[in-house]
């Protein structure tokens, strides 16, 4: 069916805030012996499940905005590749309530396209993943849906037997960000987190994880009465008693995170680790983008033994100018996640990536003295 004439100017004027939304390697580690979780330093992807665009959708943002198109050209490796091969330890992936299904199944772009007697292309999703309940993994619906993993129990089921395939392996982080809106009201009506919606969340990550195999904030806490004091004082656990682990982090601030920490002081009885205020009781890790802005922030915090994620690179901005000095910076914070859209580079740009030089999976943390 085609889209009414007067949906038209609606998408491409969402389309206006889309850009807001926005070599194989040795595997061994260098000597980690004796360190803590907190006194490494590993790589990580941004949007890990993201696939760019397909070109006709890329050539209907570019007519409304460039810049937003730009943003979001790149595209991701499947996961588990992105963890053999490229040493990748820390993900993020996007969720969208969707209890009922279907809700994200028939975005709007392709039905613009055809509206203005373009050719779609064939279907996103031809075994129709999308009509089932559940948690679904996209960047941005109606316009950015390209995923390599539609829904949170598959990206978790993957990251669930490459981790039992490999029970050594230093713990990965999944960073989960919560969406609750979308650049086209005239297209699909994300749903709000409830408390319904974000046990949801815990509740599917139990449903493919069992809870030895997760490090959460109980386990850090221990006895203390708060997650910010056990860190301060006692520290994170020993790299080698938590190997084959996997941590959970919500991306989300503000009214988000703080729906998922009603009831909850401290983080008891979640899975998930939030980015609070420094003096929270929850406070053990934060998510801190700016690495540049930021630099000295984050030194602090790592110190003080706090977990940091920070981003090398953002936008396709880095790459397009082949400029390494956020990511130099991002290495030498001290933060132990560094995340980047280019673990390898994309030669249509540039030789930029993001890696260690001597090709390790983790390293000793550049703040932590030899």
């Amino acid at each position: 069916m085609l889209l009414q004439t007067s949906v038209i100017p609606r998408l491409l004027s969402a389309i206006l805030g889309l850009a807001a939304l926005t070599g194989n390697q040795s595997l061994a580690e260098s000597s980690l012996d004796g360190l803590k979780l907190n006194e490494i330093q590993v790589i990580g992807t941004h949007n890990s499940y993201h696939l760019e665009p397909s070109k006709p959708v890329m050539a209907l943002i570019k007519t409304v905005n460039a810049e937003a198109a730009e943003s979001i050209a790149y595209s991701h490796k499947p996961m588990t590749e992105q963890l053999e091969r490229l040493g990748i330890r820390q993900l993020e992936w996007d969720l969208y309530a969707d209890p009922k299904g279907g809700l994200f199944a028939d975005p709007a772009a392709p039905k613009l396209i055809a509206a203005q007697g373009g050719d779609p292309g064939p279907t996103h999703d031809p075994e129709g993943v999308l009509k089932k309940p559940g948690l679904k993994i996209i960047h941005a619906p109606d316009v950015d849906y390209l995923t390599t993993s539609f829904t949170f129990q598959h990206a978790l089921t993957e990251l669930h037997d490459w981790s039992e395939a490999h029970p050594d392996h230093v713990p990965v982080m999944v960073l989960v960000e919560v969406k609750e809106s979308s650049v086209f009201p005239g297209g699909a009506t994300p749903l709000k987190f409830d408390a319904e919606q974000f046990n949801g969340i815990d509740e599917e990550i139990l449903a493919v994880f069992d809870r030895n195999d997760i490090l959460s904030p109980d386990d850090v806490r221990g006895d203390a009465e708060t997650l910010r004091e056990t860190i301060l004082s006692k520290g994170w656990p020993l790299l080698d008693s938590v190997r084959g682990k996997v941590l959970f982090a919500l991306d989300n601030g503000g009214a988000v995170r703080d729906r998922y920490l009603a009831g909850h002081p401290s983080l008891r009885d979640r899975l998930l680790f939030a980015s609070v205020d420094e003096d929270d009781p929850a406070a053990a890790w934060f998510r801190i983008n700016e690495s540049v802005k930021d630099f000295d922030r984050i030194q602090r915090l790592v110190k003080a033994g706090f977990l940091i994620r920070t981003r090398a690179d953002a936008g396709t901005e880095q790459a397009r100018k082949n400029d390494p000095s956020q990511r130099d910076k991002a290495f030498a914070s001290g933060a132990q996640f560094i995340s980047t859209d280019y673990p390898e580079p994309d030669p249509r740009f540039s030789d930029y990536s993001v890696r260690f030089k001597d090709g390790t999976v983790a390293r000793r943390n550049p703040l932590k003295r030899p």
